[in-house]
């Protein structure tokens, strides 16, 4: 990750969750991470097994010009990427990765700026899986939050084990996407606990961390 939100967001939750594979629902606290709330997000799983805003910060509903609690992750995307990303989040749910996603979004008045999207896994229990995450621009252009965002495509993507990847996850690049997407089995393999670096059609997902040092 690159943005000063991200990493400031991942440094509070690898704080909170103390070596475990991630901290709970009820450990956060607004008040820690207030100057990054307005670009911050929750998801849960919903009851037809679909991730789905819980919360979402203002400036991020501003961002895409609605309220986004109730709508599915799923729905921000083209469609083309909507299934790697709905496989994503579920790996957040389950498998409790870590994902980092660069890609850019197109406003309806065909318009486009770069975000980056940090998506961090939650311990909710088998019933109530959740992540936290935010979307960070690479840039504020002044159009942005009065032309609402209307489609995202991704650019880049990682899957990442924090455990063994250095703090700002910085030490290796980010793997570009191309237009043809993976499929769901595909991306299903690249979330997959224990993966140490997977080629996936015309991606390879990396777990991070280097042997030997």
């Amino acid at each position: 990750m690159r943005l000063k939100g991200s990493i400031e967001l991942f440094q509070y939750w690898d704080r909170l969750r103390g070596g475990r594979p991630a901290p709970t629902r009820t450990e956060i606290e607004p008040a820690d991470i207030k100057s990054l709330l307005a670009d911050t997000f929750i998801l849960e799983k919903d009851a037809r097994g679909e991730a789905v805003f819980r919360l979402a910060g203002t400036r991020l509903c501003a961002t895409f010009g609605r309220e986004l609690k109730g709508f599915t992750f799923s729905s921000l995307w083209l469609q083309k990427d909507e299934r790697v990303v709905a496989r994503l989040a579920h790996g957040a749910f389950l498998a409790k990765s870590v994902v980092v996603i660069s890609f850019d979004g197109v406003s309806r008045n065909g318009r486009s700026n770069s975000f980056e999207l940090l998506l961090l896994p939650l311990d909710g229990g088998v019933q109530h899986p959740r992540s936290l995450g935010a979307i960070t621009p690479v840039e504020r252009p002044y159009w942005l939050g009065a032309d609402p965002v209307v489609e995202c495509r991704i650019t880049s993507l990682r899957v990442v084990d924090p455990e063994r990847e250095p703090l700002f996850l910085a030490n290796r690049p980010a793997v570009p996407v191309p237009s043809l997407s993976p499929s769901l089995e595909a991306a299903d393999t690249a979330i997959r606990p224990g993966a140490r670096g997977r080629r996936i059609r015309h991606l390879l997902v990396l777990d991070g961390g280097r042997e030997g040092h």
